[in-house]
């Protein structure tokens, strides 16, 4: 049978229809099972194809690599960024997902009609601004609202984000994204009509041993015109060499950073066991005897480390500490237990 029906052809499939000569239900079957016939959802069209998103992943990747690299110089501590999900929704669905309170920091994307938004939560906000401040933020807080200072103090952190993504979307189009505002709540957050679809980055970001979550949301018709040009190999190449040149950059102030951090460095003579009492009694001209023999190597600790051997002495009539060898696992275990051994009764 022909691609198309000739008019007898159709009056006699509508008549064998209508006999029961011809059974709709199992060619229909039929079709589904030789995958002619797919599922559609009007409601939810796919504005971007499967090629585009991973595209989408590869330019974001880059960008959390790269950010991630200054968040580490910048709070002087372990950050990693990674993509979690790269997301088709619509506009509603995405505010609704939206915490209260929540950081939503609105961008305008210059060269287009549109704006996005950064979404951070309060805690990954409060935990910022506690490390810049030289805090640990070991404990993460209950969720509140970032009073203007704290805005103030993180607005640093947020325009270099801004500037790491226009560098990894370079490679693409000349965009540049232009911080505009923050917002608190969703509700007064408008980029896009309700039912516009909307693509959505989610990154888990880890600070220390704490994780947190931030979202990146685009409107898909402020990328269309941009995303119908990608070539997903000249985007992976070109990433991949920012992403280099950025880490290398990176590396060089990390170095200068620890060129001039301070570290307490103390040698231990020797430890010795005191009750009460011969504490109270001690007077002057007492001597203390240590568990060190004088051939012995005293320990010298860096920061709260125990690190290296050496042998005191002096120089020029100064007191001095000469380095013989760096402390072993060996050592280290071997000390603990002496130390840790109980007295003989």
């Amino acid at each position: 049978m022909s691609d198309v029906l000739s008019q007898s052809e159709i009056d006699n499939l509508l008549s064998d229809m209508s006999s029961g000569t011809v059974d709709v239900d199992e060619i229909l079957s039929t079709k589904t099972l030789k995958g002619e016939i797919a599922n559609y959802d009007f409601r939810r069209p796919n504005r971007i194809s499967k090629n585009q998103v991973r595209t989408l992943q590869n330019i974001h990747e880059s960008f959390a690599e790269v950010f991630g690299y200054y968040l580490v110089s910048k709070l002087q501590t372990v950050v990693s960024i990674s993509v979690t999900s790269v997301d088709q929704l619509f506009y509603s669905e995405f505010i609704l997902s939206v915490a209260n309170p929540s950081c939503l920091y609105v961008f305008d994307i210059e060269g287009t009609d549109g704006s996005g938004i950064l979404e951070i939560s309060p805690q990954l906000a409060l935990t910022l601004m506690e490390r810049m401040l030289g805090g640990s933020a070991d404990a993460q807080e209950k969720s509140r609202t970032i009073t203007p200072i704290e805005q103030a103090v993180i607005r640093g952190i947020i325009e270099h984000a801004f500037a790491d993504l226009r560098n990894a979307w370079k490679s693409i189009s000349d965009l540049n994204f232009k911080f505009s505002r923050l917002e608190m709540e969703a509700d007064f957050v408008q980029v896009a009509p309700a039912s516009e679809i909307v693509v959505v980055i989610s990154f888990d970001v880890n600070i220390g041993t704490q994780s947190f979550l931030m979202n990146l949301c685009f409107p898909t018709f402020a990328l269309e015109e941009i995303l119908a040009q990608l070539n997903r190999q000249q985007i992976t190449t070109s990433a991949v060499k920012v992403s280099e040149s950025k880490m290398r950059e990176n590396m060089k102030m990390i170095s200068r950073h620890i060129d001039t951090t301070f570290l307490p460095v103390y040698a231990e003579l020797g430890k010795a066991k005191l009750t009460v009492r011969e504490l109270l009694e001690l007077k002057k001209g007492d001597v203390i005897k240590l568990d060190k023999r004088i051939n012995q190597e005293i320990e010298v600790i860096i920061g709260k480390k125990r690190k290296l051997a050496g042998r005191p002495g002096t120089v020029d009539g100064k007191k001095a500490l000469r380095i013989v060898r760096p402390l072993t696992d060996d050592d280290l275990i071997e000390q603990d237990l002496t130390y840790k051994e109980p007295e003989e009764s």
